[in-house]
């Protein structure tokens, strides 16, 4: 297997205010293309992991980080918070604190990130107008940012981190503030990035969401990595009810199925595998 664009080796934090350590010798592979869903109950570091990935911990937030944190075999600590935004884009789970607030149109404020890095105006004005027509937002481009709906206001906010094209994204909970059609919009988006390749962290508590679109979950609990393996592997195995964490809704229908009335051949973790285990 090829050399992993992020990796955390033997890894621990703990906040300069915490009484203890979020999680220790934590050991994490990402390989280019991947798209890996962390998930674990509240607290188990989720978003510590997210921070230290992004170079956020310890550039912006105080603490004790111990291991290593590579980006293609160097050391994240080490880099710039203006080089890692460049290659890593972050998506935060509140949209309300990534818009700049000083922009008077959407499409200005998806070039924000791009006068940042000093862009020039002709490539800037291209890198825009392809991520809206991309995202289908359009109808947003001539709109004030604070007039827009949370969900709206998150596809503004992902469309300024792609108009960077980082080649790794980093989504922290981009749905926790959206009602139904407004996470369904998110995800769609997100199924774009998927067929573009990006490598994906997300992390996300839409187990079903999750198990429809990653590749391979990862499951915090005990300051450690409990599972890490493929979607469908981690998802058909009861034993990730015991951490906290839900299984998607036909995997416990299967399971339950499997104990109470025939032993299943697989445990379905989405709705088409469901369709097909029990139509018979």
């Amino acid at each position: 297997m090829s050399k992993p664009v992020l990796e955390l080796k033997n890894v621990g934090f703990k906040y300069i205010i915490g009484k203890e350590k979020v999680f220790e010798d934590i050991s994490l592979q990402i390989h280019k293309g991947e798209f890996v869903s962390i998930v674990g109950k509240n607290g188990s570091g989720k978003t510590t992991i997210c921070n230290i990935l992004r170079g956020f911990i310890p550039h912006l937030e105080s603490g004790t980080l111990t291991g290593e944190v590579l980006l293609n075999g160097e050391s994240i600590p080490k880099m710039s918070l203006g080089h890692l935004a460049e290659e890593i884009g972050y998506i935060f789970q509140n949209p309300f604190i990534q818009n700049s607030g000083i922009k008077e149109t959407v499409f200005e404020e998806i070039g924000f990130g791009l006068e940042n890095l000093g862009v020039p105006r002709a490539e800037m004005i291209k890198r825009i107008e392809d991520i809206i027509k991309l995202l289908k937002i359009e109808d947003l481009q001539d709109k004030h940012p604070a007039e827009l709906s949370g969900g709206q206001r998150q596809r503004v906010a992902i469309a300024s981190i792609l108009a960077m094209d980082p080649d790794i994204l980093i989504i922290d909970e981009p749905t926790s503030q959206l009602d139904p059609k407004g996470t369904e919009e998110i995800f769609e988006i997100i199924k774009l990035l998927k067929e573009e390749k990006k490598t994906i962290i997300l992390v996300e508590h839409k187990i079903d969401l999750v198990a429809e679109y990653s590749d391979r979950v990862v499951l915090l609990g005990d300051k450690k990595i409990i599972f890490d393996g493929p979607t469908k592997e981690i998802f058909s195995n009861e034993e990730v009810l015991h951490y906290g964490t839900n299984l998607p809704q036909v995997a416990k229908l299967g399971i339950k199925y499997s104990k109470e009335v025939e032993k299943l051949e697989k445990i379905p973790t989405v709705l088409s595998e469901a369709v097909e285990v029990f139509k018979g």
